[in-house]
């Protein structure tokens, strides 16, 4: 289902998918925060810019970023595993410029990109440079390396609350400077959740890059976000239900 337009760049969700909040760990945060912190602001790397994006990020963007996308990648980890389904653990590697892991999670040869929103958000989002007609991811196929070019299956997470609106608080977001207590105090005044929105296949996101569903860069989502790169979008309500995907993975 495309989203609704209105005029020549408003866009707006058409069919949501409710946020149904699961408790995360404090343990699991900790972690989290470890990880982020040394990729923004220690030993590792994160890129200045989304690919095709318009703009150069700090490091409190950075760790915004970071901290939600590991956190959704622990939290779908875990789920997993409460259901029975083991997979590698999520990679805590601190990597320099240049390296990263291929792939989120692999269960039963089957290779998962896990996609990370807050948890208002019902789109899962994939950046239109990043992929080509075939489904493939371009990053890894430039790598020519034996990384993983494509993912079988693609599954939403979101995470409450909105750790970009905390750091926008506290006036955070554009800080290339950033005491770790700080973060930590910040965070650890709310309980974190997580819920499992759907998933998609790969076959799926080719028929989606060939029949165009694509939210423009500079375009306006649902009257006050502004894309800054060009992303190719699936509604929440058109994802597949998680307990599907796990039935799926099950009787494999």
């Amino acid at each position: 289902m495309r989203l609704e337009k209105k005029g020549s760049n408003n866009y707006y969700v058409s069919n949501p998918r409710g946020f149904i909040g699961i408790e995360i760990s404090k343990e699991d945060v900790q972690k989290v925060i470890d990880f982020a912190y040394a990729m923004c602001f220690g030993q590792g790397h994160h890129r200045d810019h989304r690919t095709g994006g318009q703009y150069g990020r700090k490091g409190g963007e950075k760790f915004c970023n970071t901290f939600q996308g590991k956190l959704a990648e622990v939290a779908l980890y875990n789920y997993f595993k409460s259901q029975g389904l083991e997979s590698q653990e999520p990679d805590f590697g601190v990597y320099a410029e240049g390296i990263w892991d291929d792939s989120d999670l692999e269960i039963k040869g089957k290779k998962i990109n896990v996609k990370s929103a807050a948890s208002q958000s019902n789109l899962l989002l994939l950046e239109t440079k990043d992929w080509n007609p075939q489904g493939q991811y371009i990053p890894n196929l430039l790598r020519n390396d034996g990384s993983t070019t494509t993912y079988d299956f693609f599954i939403l997470v979101r995470i409450d609350p909105d750790i970009k609106k905390l750091f926008k608080a506290e006036r955070l977001m554009y800080s290339n400077e950033i005491e770790k207590s700080v973060i930590e105090a910040i965070i650890f005044k709310h309980t974190w959740c997580f819920d499992i929105a759907g998933y998609t296949t790969n076959e799926y996101l080719i028929a989606t890059i060939r029949n165009s569903y694509i939210l423009p860069q500079n375009s306006i989502l649902n009257h006050y976000t502004k894309m800054d790169a060009s992303n190719y979008y699936i509604q929440s309500g058109n994802l597949g239900l998680i307990e599907n995907l796990v039935n799926n993975l099950k009787a494999l």
